[in-house]
């Protein structure tokens, strides 16, 4: 079978995919856990990391997405990963990548100030200059005025890039028993003679995964806004024959379970998405379907946190919990797997009867390791 584990890490994002043939996928990586805190439920994601791969005798993931260039979608990668354009980010206890996925805005952005999506753009940019171990997801001509600048051919690297609408090469159901069908970035056409381009916006996929001729659908909608979302939708309905492709049987929330990738208004005890996104939601679910938040506990009524402007709101949570009511499907919060005092990594198995949540419970020293990273000295 193939799994799924999204990671307890508040609000930021960590999902690995192992498939079955042996393949190993993450889509970002935040190291949010601060290791002088002996309180912080979030886990020890570099350790968790670094384990699962030596125990696999594995130096190395196949492919590192990076959906976007907020930080808590990379914090932590350059003290990780093995980087091909400098030598200080190299060691032998480095994990190295094989492909890094990034939107196009990792390679045009000019305005940049955390110095780890600096360091994050080096490394997209020497890898798509050298034309190997990268794929940059946008529209070819959105790329060509950087090209020129730095002197790299832009047909010699169509190859490394991909639109939304296609299916990203590399990866084969009859091969690998996976596809990524990509929706985003995306152009959206205003009229007969403009067009408008979201290459700012996070690599979104839908994920069609294989075991034994039984397909599960995953989406992955990185930190998408209720317009971009509704975007895709329009997009994709129009392409008759592609409705399906943004079927779920599991989905991992945009932003952290925030109501603005429901709609304009967080309502007082539920969100009301727009049309689209509802029509996302309510008829593109599957049966027994799983939602994951990558977020912290969702508030209570009445709380603190409840005023909070930053997500997770209760009012988006409860209006999920209804589509997954009518689904008889699962509500996985990160920071609240399996409880709230003790979260620990969620771990979806896909197989011949599609998706589930593996019950599993930690031992003492498991949870030691997933919690706390061991101070020096």
């Amino acid at each position: 079978m193939h799994k799924l584990t999204f990671y307890p890490l508040g609000n930021a994002d960590c999902c690995l995919i192992e498939l079955e043939g042996g393949g190993r996928i993450l889509f970002d990586y935040a190291n949010t856990r601060d290791p002088e805190d002996d309180g912080d439920l979030r886990c020890d994601l570099p350790t968790l990391l670094r384990e699962k791969l030596e125990s696999e005798n594995r130096e190395s993931l196949d492919v590192l997405a990076i959906t976007h260039l907020d930080e808590d979608h990379y914090k932590g990668m350059s003290e990780f990963f093995w980087l091909d354009h400098a030598e200080k980010y190299q060691g032998e206890d480095r994990i190295r990548i094989e492909t890094l996925w990034v939107p196009a805005a990792a390679i045009t952005e000019t305005s940049l100030e955390k110095v780890e999506a600096k360091i994050l753009q080096k490394e997209a940019r020497y890898r798509l200059k050298k034309g190997h171990g990268i794929r940059v997801f946008s529209r070819p001509e959105r790329l060509r005025e950087w090209c020129e600048a730095n002197d790299v051919s832009l047909d010699d690297r169509l190859g490394l890039i991909t639109n939304a609408g296609q299916l990203v090469p590399e990866l084969t159901l009859v091969e690998d028993g996976v596809e990524f069908f990509v929706h985003s970035p995306f152009a959206k056409r205003l009229n007969d003679d403009e067009v408008e381009d979201r290459n700012e916006d996070a690599i979104v996929v839908q994920a069609t995964l294989s075991v034994q001729d039984v397909q599960t659908r995953v989406l992955l909608l990185a930190d998408v806004t209720h317009e971009v979302l509704s975007d895709i939708v329009a997009i994709t309905r129009d392409m008759k024959e592609r409705p399906e492709r943004l079927a779920w049987d599991v989905a991992e929330l945009p932003h952290h379970c925030s109501y603005l990738a429901l709609g304009p208004d967080k309502g007082e005890d539920k969100t009301q998405p727009v049309e689209n996104v509802d029509w996302l939601w309510r008829e593109q679910g599957q049966e027994h379907g799983i939602i994951v938040s990558t977020s912290k506990p969702i508030p209570l009524k009445g709380s603190d946190e409840d005023d909070d402007e930053n997500p997770p709101h209760r009012q988006a949570a409860n209006y999920y919990q209804g589509v997954l009511n009518d689904l008889a499907g699962n509500f996985v919060v990160t920071m609240q797997h399996p409880n709230s005092s003790s979260p620990e990594p969620c771990t979806i198995e896909i197989g011949d009867r599609k998706a589930s949540v593996r019950k599993q419970t930690l031992s003492a020293s498991d949870r030691a390791t997933v919690r706390r990273t061991p101070r020096a000295g």
